[in-house]
């Protein structure tokens, strides 16, 4: 059955896409195929699998379903975001050129700059939250735009359509790390985008309990390509991953929505407390990206940073007084989570790349997770009031 957009909303695709009933029991819910190998009943004939590093049932139908609620036709499972990320970049030859965003993960930094760097690929980071600057960084050789929108840590919101035009223009491909927003509340390919990166270890699998990444496409050359480098480089997902990342697809609108109401509630409080010096989140007035958020995204996530009134004594102190929120990295889980991007996921960001973006050392990340509410708030003021 064809679970399309037109027919079926996001819950009730989430539930049934790239799923049918066991073939052999009727099982409802897609078996865990622990298998490594297939029975061919002649050389080369076999049932669609031969091996599973190249392909297993379990993890086909989870990359059916997480492509079709990013309103594509590909998914590739890998062993986590980074890989994602590496396996896009293998796309690449030595001489390149890449355009990313400023403001990223500090793994897909590091990545870049320690790795695919010493091997002929350039990368440059610009303010992509002005469209105007990646016109100017472009190059002959550049082939690939790479963007978080949000970003992370500080929220900046990129204009997907407009960078997809530039882009494409130029000859380059767009990737986009939709990890903050999830499939959810932004769906970049249906804004022009040729590929799509999640880290599922976050909002896709949603429960702190998997290492995971997703590459996405509806280009039937950069699927071909992807599937030829994942099968390898041999970085997929295991399909118990793949099964509990399938499983939780299930619950991912009712989280993101209960994520959303919570972090609402977050970024209010915190904007008007007196120990916060400033509140970056994509669905208050306040930020300064606001109306792109609400053209470009259909919700705003859990994501937020803020920053306290003081310096770093007065930011570990509130960091070391949560009760309710825990202190940790990482992100997307139904619990809350708090950490301080400057010593713990930037910290592979030098130091003066960190006070150039404005990573400093009382900016806080939250994952708001989905709590009650009253007990979030009556947290950040008890650990507030530590500042």
């Amino acid at each position: 059955m064809s679970w399309s957009k037109e027919e079926f909303g996001f819950d009730t695709r989430a539930i049934h896409a790239g799923q049918i009933p066991d073939p052999t029991t009727g099982a409802i819910m897609t078996p865990l195929y622990l298998t490594s190998t297939y029975v061919q009943s002649a050389p080369g004939i076999h049932q669609g699998y031969d091996y599973s590093r190249s392909g297993n049932p379990t993890r086909s139908a989870y990359e059916q379903c997480v492509a079709n609620l990013e309103s594509a036709r590909f998914g590739f499972a890998m062993a986590s975001g980074c890989v994602g990320t590496a396996t896009i970049v293998h796309l690449l030859s030595a001489g390149d050129h890449v355009v990313a965003c400023d403001d990223m993960y500090g793994g897909s930094y590091r990545l870049f700059e320690r790795v695919f760097a010493k091997q002929g690929i350039r990368f440059s980071y610009v303010d992509l939250s002005d469209a105007g600057n990646l016109a100017r960084a472009l190059e002959k050789e550049t082939k690939l735009v790479w963007i978080e929108t949000p970003s992370n840590p500080l929220m900046k919101l990129i204009d997907i359509e407009a960078i997809v035009k530039l882009s494409h223009d130029a000859g380059a491909l767009l990737a986009v790390d939709n990890t903050f927003a999830s499939p959810y509340f932004q769906r970049p390919i249906e804004l022009g985008a040729d590929i799509v990166l999640h880290s599922t270890t976050k909002y896709i699998n949603g429960h702190s309990d998997l290492i995971g990444g997703v590459v996405v496409t509806d280009d039937d050359a950069i699927a071909e390509q992807l599937k030829f480098l994942a099968n390898a480089i041999g970085g997929i997902q295991s399909a118990f991953d793949a099964y509990l990342c399938l499983r939780s697809l299930k619950t991912l609108g009712v989280r993101m929505r209960a994520h959303e109401a919570n972090a609402l509630a977050v970024a209010k409080f915190l904007e008007g407390h007196a120990k916060v010096e400033r509140v970056r989140y994509p669905g208050l007035p306040s930020h300064p990206q606001h109306a792109l958020a609400e053209r470009q995204m259909s919700g705003n996530s859990g994501m937020l940073t803020f920053n306290v009134k003081g310096d770093l004594a007065a930011t570990r102190r509130v960091l070391e007084r949560f009760r309710v929120f825990a202190l940790a990295e990482s992100l997307g889980g139904v619990e809350s989570l708090i950490e301080h991007p400057a010593i713990m996921t930037h910290a592979s960001l030098p130091a003066e790349i960190r006070a150039s973006l404005g990573i400093g050392d009382n900016l806080i990340r939250v994952s708001v997770g989905i709590e009650s509410s009253d007990d979030l708030l009556a947290d950040l003021d008890h650990a507030l009031a530590a500042a």
